[in-house]
């Protein structure tokens, strides 16, 4: 394994499945979510410092180099894993220990120290009981606290968005992220007709979302870097 000493901001991204202790086929979950991450370390590796892997029975972790794919490699995850739902934190900033580039184990400082924090402020949030909790939260340094802000109270909206989905336009629309290639060639994968894929996105504010999802990227893919 390579070992290195951190120098630069990185994201770390903290993943928790939600009620994770009521699920009763809890053994067969966690082996879909160690394929999905798998997946993702293959998929983006050239984004992944540290590669993700399960840290605890119900919770997971990663280092990334890079925010331009975090959305991705977050709506991925969430597609491998649904109908199971996942909350992420994500904490920008610096690693103070060696990093080990085959598993995010043993690194600590404050980007994961933000990514904690970011896992707690989701819990606390749905023991309150808000009507839609959202399912992504991120905490930057100090000096990007407005920024922090935006960037989570986009999150927020685009989880109201996505709790209204019905399963097939939830199904047309992660077909529309994942290939990017048009309502012709979703309409063909899902056996449906274009003008079916055309009403569902509009009837769920696809290109809304879509746009914020755009947006929220270019930012993430910015502060990385920062």
């Amino acid at each position: 394994m390579d070992q290195f000493k951190n120098i630069l901001s990185y994201a770390a991204v903290i993943g928790d499945i939600k009620a994770s202790r009521h699920l009763e086929n809890r053994r067969e979950v966690q082996k879909d979510l160690q394929r999905a991450l798998e997946q993702i370390n293959r998929k983006y590796a050239e984004d992944i410092t540290s590669k993700f892997l399960i840290t605890l029975g119900d919770e997971f972790q990663g280092l990334l180099c890079s925010g331009k794919n975090i959305l991705n490699m977050i709506n991925e995850i969430k597609m491998e894993m649904y109908p199971v739902r996942i909350r992420f934190g994500v904490g920008f900033g610096t690693i103070t220990t060696d990093i080990w580039t085959e598993m995010a184990l043993g690194a600590d400082g404050p980007g994961y120290y933000r990514a904690r924090e970011a896992i707690e402020t989701l819990k606390e949030q749905e023991k309150k009981k808000r009507p839609i909790p959202a399912d992504i939260c991120i905490r930057m340094d100090e000096s990007d606290q407005k920024k922090e802000m935006l960037m989570n109270t986009i999150f927020d909206l685009m989880y109201a968005v996505e709790n209204g989905w019905t399963d097939r336009q939830r199904e047309i629309i992660w077909d529309m992220l994942l290939y990017t290639d048009g309502q012709k060639n979703t309409a063909s994968r899902l056996s449906i007709s274009q003008p079916t894929v055309q009403k569902a996105l509009a009837a769920a504010n696809y290109y809304t979302y879509e746009k914020a999802l755009q947006n929220a990227a270019e930012i993430l893919g910015e502060i990385a870097y920062d």
